[in-house]
C-alpha cells in the first residue's frame, strides 16, 4: 500500500486521514471517532497513528503503554492528531527451547502485517511506532516501509542489569547457568538466585543482543531519532524521546519525508557498519535483509561480507565482549561511535533521517567518548580488524549461512557430526555429557520452512558455554541464533534441510571445517556422494496443516532473503 509523493509544493497533510472523515458522506465515520474522543476541531488535523507494542508477556514491552501516551502528547502538542493502537509481541527468552519458540520469527510478519492493516483502514497520515523486543523492531520497521508514509521509530530502551554477588547479571546468565548446574559447577539453589536477580525490571535485554542491536541498526539506518537506540527503558531521556518523536512525525509530515527517502541501499549500509563495530547480533542480517525487502532495497548476502572486510568490531559488549547496554549508555551511546566511522568514511554521511537532516548534520556536534572508557576501542586497536557476522557458503551451505565468529575462538574448526532433528534433541545431549570436545553439533529441520519458524537456539548454546565447550564444540543449524547466543555458531544454512540442501544429507561421524577466513563451511564428502544422498533423500511432511505456522510455512523465502512472507520473493 506504497503511496507516492504529492508533486505540490505544500504537501496534503491530510492525503489520507480527509478520505475517512470529510465530507457529509463520512457522517458515520466521524461519529465513531467522536466516541473515542474527537472533536471538530480535531477532525482538521493530521492524524498520527501510534502503534504500541505494549504487552505484559515480557519484561521487554511492558513499559510501552506509558511510552505511547507520552508519544500522543508530543504529536498533540505539534498541532496532530494522534490515534494509539496495539499490536501484539512475544517473548523470546520465555519460549526459548519449547514449540512455542517456533511462533517467534512468524510474529514479525504478523506484527508487520497488523501495523500496515490498521494504518491502511484508518487512513493515518503518518505513523510512530513503539518496540521493544526482538522481533516487534523490525516488524515495526517492515510496516512502515510498505505504507511508506512520514514515520519515526521510537525503541523502548534497555533494561538496567540484575546483580549475582555483586556482578551484572542478566537473561543469558541464567541460560548459561543451566549449562554449569549440568556439569556440577553451580547448585541449583543458585541457579534460582540467578534465575531471581537477573531481571530487575522493564526493558529490552541488556548486551548486544538482538534487541539493541536492532535499535542500533534502526538508528545508523535514520528511522530513529539520534540517541533512541542508547536510553534506559526507565528513563527521562526515554520519556522525552517519545514526546520528541510527536514533532518529528509532524515535522516530516510538513516536509512530505518518507520511509523511502531515508531507507536507502546507503541508509542500509550504514545500519550494517554499525552492527559489526558494536559486535551485533547474527539476527541483524536475516531482520536487515527483510526490512531491506520491504522498501524495496536490493540488500544481499554478499554485501555483508563487502562491508565486513573493511569494518572492524570496536565494542566490548556482551555477549562476547564484557560490558552491558546500559554500561555504554553512560559514557554516550552510539553517537560518539558513530561519528568515529564517519569521519573515518566508513559511514555515508549524506543519507537524510527523521531529523530532516542528514546523517553528517546530526553528528556535526557529537562530542567524543571519555578519554577513561574502555568499551570502545579506538580505530586503530580494533578487538577484531573485521566483522564478528561472517557469510559461510561451500558444500555445506551453496546459497550461504552466518557465523558469528568474535575471534575469541579462534578461526576454523575441524570436527566429527553429531547430527539432531531438533533443539531439543540437542540439548538434551549436551547435558548428558554426551557431547564432547571437537564434535560439530548439526540441528537440522529448524529453518524457515522445516520449524517452521527458525528458531533460535540459545538454550543449547548457553548449555555448551555453561559446560566450558564454548572453544571445544561448534554449532550449525538452519535454525538461528539469540543475540546472546556465542562461540563457534552456524546459523541460517541455506538451502534448508526442508527442501533437500546439503544439510540435510549430514550424517554423524562425517568430518565438517568452518573456516572464517576463507568463509567456507565444508562437509568432506565427494559431489558423487553428497548426490547420491540427495537421490535417496525423502521430504518430510509438513508438521502443522492449519493455523499460522501452516500458513508461514507455505509462503516464507529463504533465510537468505530474509524470511519474508512478501509473496513477490
Amino acid at each position: 500500500m506504497t503511496t507516492k509523493k504529492t508533486t505540490q509544493n505544500k504537501p496534503d497533510m491530510r492525503q489520507h486521514s480527509s478520505q475517512v472523515v470529510d465530507g457529509v458522506e463520512r457522517a458515520p465515520s466521524r461519529s465513531m471517532l467522536r466516541a473515542v474522543g474527537f472533536n471538530d476541531e480535531d477532525f482538521k488535523k493530521p492524524q498520527i497513528g501510534v502503534a504500541s507494542t505494549w504487552s505484559m508477556v515480557t519484561p521487554c514491552n511492558m513499559h510501552i503503554d506509558k511510552l505511547a501516551l507520552k508519544a500522543a502528547e508530543g504529536v498533540n502538542a505539534a498541532k496532530g492528531k494522534a490515534v494509539i493502537f496495539n499490536t501484539i509481541t512475544i517473548s523470546d527468552g520465555i519460549s526459548m527451547g519449547t514449540e512455542g519458540m517456533k511462533y517467534s520469527l512468524v510474529s514479525r510478519e504478523v506484527i508487520a502485517d497488523s501495523i500496515e492493516a490498521v494504518a491502511g483502514c484508518q487512513g493515518f497520515d503518518a505513523l510512530i511506532t513503539i518496540g521493544g523486543c526482538d522481533k516487534n523492531m523490525p516488524a515495526c520497521i517492515m510496516g512502515m516501509a510498505r505504507l511508506n508514509r512520514p514515520s519515526v521509530f521510537v525503541y523502548g530502551g534497555t533494561i538496567m542489569p540484575g546483580c549475582h554477588k555483586g556482578k551484572n547479571a542478566d537473561i543469558v546468565t541464567v541460560f548459561e547457568a543451566v549449562g554449569a548446574q549440568a556439569e556440577n559447577k553451580i547448585t541449583k539453589q543458585e541457579v534460582k538466585d540467578i534465575e531471581c536477580a537477573a531481571i530487575p525490571g522493564p526493558g529490552s535485554c541488556g548486551g548486544m543482543y538482538t534487541a539493541n542491536t536492532m535499535a542500533s541498526a534502526i538508528e545508523a539506518m535514520g528511522m530513529s531519532l539520534p540517541n533512541s537506540s542508547a536510553q534506559a527503558a526507565i528513563s527521562e531521556d526515554k520519556i522525552k524521546d517519545c514526546f520528541d518523536a510527536g514533532a518529528a512525525a509532524m515535522k516530516l509530515l510538513k516536509a512530505n519525508i518518507r520511509p523511502s527517502d531515508i531507507m536507502t541501499k546507503k541508509a542500509f549500509e550504514n545500519a550494517v557498519t554499525v552492527v559489526i563495530a558494536l559486535g551485533g547480533s547474527t539476527n541483524a542480517v536475516l531482520h536487515l535483509l527483510a526490512m531491506a525487502s520491504s522498501i524495496g532495497v536490493k540488500l544481499k548476502l554478499d554485501d555483508f561480507t563487502r562491508i565486513g572486510k573493511r569494518v572492524p568490531v570496536l565494542a566490548d559488549l556482551r555477549p562476547s565482549g564484557k560490558a552491558m547496554m546500559s554500561e555504554l549508555i553512560e559514557i554516550g551511546g552510539i553517537q560518539p561511535l558513530m561519528k568515529i566511522l564517519l569521519d573515518a568514511k566508513l559511514l555515508h554521511g549524506d543519507c537524510l533521517t527523521v531529523t530532516g537532516k542528514t546523517l553528517a548534520q546530526n553528528l556535526a556536534k557529537v562530542k567524543p567518548y571519555p578519554k577513561s572508557q574502555k568499551i570502545i576501542h579506538a580505530l586503530s586497536d580494533p578487538i577484531k580488524k573485521d566483522s564478528h557476522l561472517v557469510i559461510l557458503k561451500g558444500n555445506l551451505a551453496p546459497e550461504g549461512s552466518v557465523a558469528k565468529i568474535s575471534g575469541k575462538e579462534g578461526l576454523k574448526f575441524t570436527g566429527k557430526a553429531m547430527v539432531f532433528a531438533s533443539e531439543e534433541l540437542a540439548l538434551k545431549k549436551i547435558l548428558d555429557g554426551t557431547i564432547k570436545k571437537g564434535d560439530v553439533i548439526v540441528v537440522r529441520y529448524e529453518g524457515p520452512i522445516g520449524g517452521p519458524g527458525m528458531r533460535e537456539m540459545l538454550s543449547p548454546t548457553s548449555a555448551i558455554m555453561g559446560k566450558g565447550l564454548g572453544k571445544d564444540v561448534a554449532f550449525i543449524t538452519d535454525g538461528r541464533f539469540s543475540g546472546g547466543s556465542h562461540g563457534f555458531v552456524v546459523g541460517h544454512v541455506t538451502p534448508e534441510a526442508a527442501v533437500g540442501g546439503p544439510i540435510a544429507l549430514i550424517k554423524n561421524g562425517d568430518i565438517i571445517t568452518i573456516d572464517a577466513e576463507k568463509r567456507q563451511v565444508n562437509v568432506k564428502l565427494s559431489a558423487a556422494e553428497l548426490k547420491k544422498r540427495a537421490a535417496a533423500w525423502k521430504q518430510p511432511k509438513p508438521k502443522y496443516k492449519r493455523g499460522v505456522l501452516a500458513k508461514y510455512a507455505k509462503l516464507v523465502s529463504s533465510a537468505s532473503l530474509g524470511a519474508v512472507t512478501d509473496l513477490n520473493n
